[in-house]
């Protein structure tokens, strides 16, 4: 199945599903295998109400270029790799930088950090930003920053607001499923099990013990899961799959080719 969403499994009184797309499509299965990742990544967006008027203006989730900024009053809100980055860049374009994060501590590269620190940009933790305020209704005059602990505000004129928040995963209709799951991942067993008989999962959207979150660790994920699902469906086959050359399914292939153990 290319080109469809998954929107509404339904599982049998016999145990198999029936699985809907949002073309209508239906179609049955014992098994399904989640292998979805992070699902669909967006990028975090300013929680207030009314942000988005100011996307056409003054309010930037993304830098394509330094020199709009130039000799501008400029507050960056975020405290990973991109906010810091962009502060480093900005500084000696901008009229002045300052980055607002909710935390004391930044998630970004120490020695970006330590860069931004011993420049003129003014760092401001931990507060996040509370409030925009406009006399047009088309631009940001000001911005309010409020601390995280104290509930203090204070008020910055600004030219341009940068928000670097990093991203945020969208299942979709995956999470109406019954699965169950954090905000990235969905909790399995060492087997790939998720809570939902014969549904398992693997990679980036699982989270179990022993994760291992690497490259290499999906692959194990996927074998895993794979054998999982085989033996949901057979419970008396092989423990885990052979590989082509001890099956003896091919002994007689290879033999008719000529081809030997020892080749």
């Amino acid at each position: 199945m290319l080109g469809q969403q998954i929107t509404r499994q339904e599982r049998q009184a016999d145990g198999t599903y029936i699985l809907t797309s949002s073309t209508g499509e239906r179609h049955w299965t014992r098994t399904v295998i989640l292998a979805i990742g992070y699902g669909i990544l967006q990028m975090a967006k300013l929680e207030i109400e009314g942000a988005d008027r100011y996307e056409v203006t003054n309010l930037h989730y993304t830098v394509q270029e330094l020199e709009p900024f130039r000799g501008k009053h400029v507050l960056i809100s975020g405290g990973g790799d991109s906010a810091v980055d962009w502060a480093n860049e900005l500084e000696g374009v901008a009229a002045s930088i300052t980055i607002v994060h909710r935390r004391e501590q930044f998630g970004g590269h120490e020695k970006n950090i330590t860069r931004m620190k011993a420049s003129s940009v003014e760092v401001r933790v931990p507060y996040s930003v509370s409030q925009l305020h406009s006399k047009s209704g088309e631009t940001i005059d000001q911005v309010t920053i409020s601390h995280v602990e104290s509930g203090e505000t204070e008020q910055f004129a600004v030219d341009a607001v940068i928000v670097n928040h990093g991203l945020k995963s969208d299942f979709g209709p995956l999470r109406e499923w019954g699965l169950d799951m954090g905000d990235w991942c969905a909790n399995v067993s060492e087997r790939l099990e998720t809570n939902l008989p014969g549904i398992f999962a693997a990679g980036d959207f699982v989270d179990y013990s022993s994760k291992v979150r690497l490259i290499a660790g999906t692959f194990t994920d996927a074998v895993l899961a794979l054998n999982s699902a085989k033996l949901y469906i057979d419970p008396d086959a092989p423990k885990a799959a052979y590989v082509s050359s001890h099956n003896d399914r091919f002994k007689e292939k290879n033999k008719a080719l000529g081809v030997t153990d020892e080749h």
